[in-house]
This record gives C-alpha cells, sequence and structure tokens, in this order.
C-alpha cells in the first residue's frame, strides 16, 4: 500500500460526523437492549475460545461458564420483552411456528428474515 492509496481516516471521521447526531437513549428499552447484546457477546466469545483454544472441545467449565452467561442472556430477554409488552410465550411459539414452516418449504438454511 502507497501512501497515496492509504485509507484517510482523518476524512472518514469528518463525513461520518456529517451524517450522525444525538440519539435519545432514555427509554426504557435501552439498557435491557444493550444488556441483552453484551451477553450474547460473553456467550459468543466463550464459545469462540472453546475453539481457538480447544479445538472444540467443551468442558464442564465450559458448560458452568455458559450456563451463567445464558441465564444472563434470559434474563435481559426477559426484561426487554416485559417492557415491549410481549409475553416470551408468544416469542417461542412464533419462533417454532416460523422455523417449522421454513423447515417445511426447505428454507432453514439460506437468510432474510422473509424467506
Amino acid at each position: 500500500m502507497t501512501d497515496q492509496s492509504a485509507f484517510d481516516f482523518s476524512g472518514y471521521q469528518e463525513a461520518a460526523a456529517r451524517t450522525g447526531g444525538p440519539v435519545a437513549t432514555d427509554h426504557p428499552i435501552v439498557y435491557p437492549t444493550l444488556g441483552l447484546v453484551n451477553e450474547a457477546g460473553e456467550v459468543a466469545g466463550k464459545v469462540k475460545k472453546i475453539f481457538r483454544d480447544r479445538a472444540g472441545v467443551v468442558t464442564d467449565a465450559d458448560r458452568e461458564a455458559l450456563t451463567l452467561e445464558l441465564g444472563d442472556v434470559l434474563w435481559y430477554l426477559s426484561e426487554l420483552s416485559t417492557r415491549l409488552g410481549i409475553r416470551l410465550e408468544d416469542v417461542a411459539e412464533r419462533n417454532i411456528a416460523k422455523l417449522a414452516d421454513r423447515a417445511s418449504r426447505g428454507v432453514l438454511g439460506g437468510d432474510g428474515d422473509h424467506r
């Protein structure tokens, strides 16, 4: 890479700043949403290390640590659902129905919410 083709991060920051702006975050769903994403990231990090460090061998200690992290994920999911007025039973039922429909049509693989 030459100096002429180097990416100009200062220019990028200035351009990005022109398209951004303050976003109100004083809504009751902000905290559980951020917590859910954070805890899901912690689960992913632990799984990554299982593959990076132990070729996918899951130990009892891994199961214990993941059980605790998944509990945190479940708590934040429950809180977010509560604050949105959505029952966890409805989330679970609709998810299973969606997956069963996709399976019956042979479109479990791929991507897109409406396949």
